[in-house]
């Protein structure tokens, strides 16, 4: 495949982005921030803020009451729908289509995506938990994988520096394993919700259960929230985009940012086919694209190379950029690019019905889902399990559910604007441990409607995995029980890799170029021009969701070349 690029001057900037998701946003902003010329290129449609089309439909004003025919899951949806739950008529059109974009499995994989403008920091689930030296140290405690070059006292401050921008809201708590933020108002439980948390407290002192903290502007500060944001308006149809900006988004609050900088250029439809390496210089000098609507080939150049691309994307461009000095791809040289691939498995939880508090209601639809109980077991000596290591948290709520069945008429329009019964929901979010032969790579002979290798999963769980969740499914049913709920049902029904939405590692960073990809600021080992600040870097996954840790690691990397280059004019 030959790439043209005309004129190099018109297509050379300090830096490419690639990607324009949750961390592509960050990096792009910090670097428009600080004076660099930014190219961001995204492989998916143009989207900007307001692009949203079912955001302000209520369910009746919906298809197929907000369902997807089977035939056309049958059709496009047939891998992103196995869930049964995610493909909805208000959202399908942010979920990449399985005939055009499809791929293969060794084992099965859930692989979703959003080939757009801001990519799924549309519809992410928005929960902010900070990690803690509980997951930072894991590994070298339990002795396995890679230890974690970094440890929580290198990203506390830059976890505070997105927070006041991204805009989080949650209660303190003082948990030594799962730190504070810095805070907006939370949405606090309701009267169930706190019922639930004082018995299971009572009874099970360890486990503490706290509003889920998410980036929603509960109070919007004009002088920290950039972009176009207002106030969160607890409407909790956050996967479809906010026209009010209430929740971060790439589309609301870094690109708006970045653009207002003058140092920044979106170019939507481009699919970054790989990195160009110079022998020489041994340095990146830019990227090759191909256009998404007419799939001629370009080149761009600049000085420095972001990868955000999402976990799975940044490493296929990694994968797919040869050369004499990278057979196996950019900065393979310990074997691992590809391996170590890891998400949230989940599949496992709980729902209930509590016969209490009938005559008390709730204001509001809370878009944080209602409480989260972070991870109990494997703590310390007095929560250490001896089957099996690491552990899980929930997130879950109590809402009431009026189901009737009845004839059309008066009786109907009475019974439907009668409350019903309290109805409690919970998943479980366990640890995957990063196991080697966990991996993604390139399919050898089959490509893709550009030309570009198709790519295999080889992922799933092990025998750790398994006691754990049967371990997370019995802690919520004692849970629900301590609570005086009825009707429990608790279910265990094991999810592929991909499932939970937040696969990490496949170029994780570590001390020694021998058994990691990058370096402890991001930068691949071997091509120090060369930056992947998305999930790709993990080194393990803990239990809590992960992208505001991604974005703090953004920040950190992008300040960190910022100084280098100021000092010494190269990286």
């Amino acid at each position: 495949m030959k790439f043209n690029s005309q004129g190099a001057e018109s297509v050379t900037y300090d830096a490419i982005v690639i990607g324009s998701g949750i961390s592509g946003g960050y990096a792009a902003m910090e670097l428009c921030k600080k004076g660099y010329k930014v190219l961001m290129l995204e492989r998916g449609r143009m989207v900007k803020h307001n692009d949203y089309p079912t955001a302000n439909l209520d369910t009746w004003e919906l298809d197929y009451q907000n369902l997807v025919p089977r035939e056309e899951i049958a059709a496009h949806y047939y891998k992103q729908n196995r869930l049964h739950w995610w493909v909805k008529q208000d959202n399908k059109h942010w979920i990449v289509k399985d005939d055009e974009y499809d791929y293969e499995e060794k084992q099965r994989f859930d692989w979703i995506r959003g080939h757009h403008v801001g990519g799924r920091s549309i519809m992410w689930g928005r929960h902010c938990y900070r990690w803690s030296d509980l997951d930072f140290e894991g590994n070298l405690k339990d002795g396995i994988a890679i230890d974690w070059p970094i440890r929580y006292a290198d990203i506390e401050p830059w976890y505070t520096y997105v927070e006041k921008f991204v805009g989080v809201q949650g209660k303190k708590e003082g948990l030594a394993h799962l730190p504070d933020g810095e805070f907006l108002p939370s949405f606090d439980l309701n009267c169930a919700e706190d019922h639930f948390k004082q018995a299971v407290e009572k009874a099970f002192p360890e486990r503490i259960i706290t509003p889920g903290r998410t980036a929603n502007l509960t109070k919007y500060i004009p002088e920290l929230h950039h972009g176009t944001r207002g106030q969160c308006q607890a409407r909790n149809r956050c996967w479809r985009g906010c026209p009010y900006g209430g929740y971060f988004s790439s589309l609301s609050s870094t690109i708006p940012v970045a653009n207002d900088t003058g140092n920044f250029t979106l170019m939507a439809d481009s699919i970054v086919h790989s990195i160009i390496f110079d022998d020489v210089t041994q340095r990146a000098t830019g990227v090759r694209v191909i256009d998404a609507e007419t799939k001629e080939t370009r080149e761009y150049f600049s000085s420095v190379v972001f990868c955000n691309a999402s976990t799975i994307g940044s490493t296929a461009v990694l994968l797919n950029s040869k050369s004499e000095r990278f057979p196996d791809g950019l900065g393979n040289d310990s074997g691992e690019l590809g391996h170590n691939l890891m998400d949230h498995h989940y599949g496992m939880g709980g729902s209930a019905t509590f016969d209490g508090m009938r005559d008390k209601y709730y204001k509001g639809r809370k878009p944080n889902g209602g409480f989260y109980i972070p991870r109990f077991r494997n703590i310390n000596e007095a929560t250490r399990r001896s089957d099996y290591i690491r552990g899980f948290g929930y997130q879950g709520g109590l809402t009431r559910y009026t189901n009737v069945n009845a004839p059309l008429g008066p009786d109907f329009k009475k019974a439907i604007t009668e409350p019903g019964d309290w109805v409690f929901s919970a998943t479980c979010f366990g640890e995957l441990l990063p196991y080697h032969d966990n991996q993604m790579s390139l399919h050898e002979t089959k490509t893709d409607q550009y030309g570009i290798p198709t790519l295999v999963f080889d992922a799933g769980l092990k025998d750790n995995e398994t006691k754990l969740r049967a371990d997370g499914v019995a802690c919520l049913e004692e849970m629900m029980n301590a609570a005086g709920f009825e009707d429990l049902e608790v279910h265990n029904d094991p999810t592929a890799v991909g499932a939970a939405i937040h696969e990490m590692g496949t170029a994780r960073m570590g001390r020694d170029p021998k058994t990691s990809v990058l370096n402890k600021w991001n930068q691949v080992h071997a091509v120090p021009n060369v930056f992947v600040t998305d999930g790709s870097f993990m080194v393990s996954s803990g239990t809590q969701n992960p992208s505001i840790t991604y974005m703090a690691m953004t920040a950190r990397a992008v300040d960190y070349m910022d100084r280098e280059l100021k000092k010494s004019g190269t990286l």
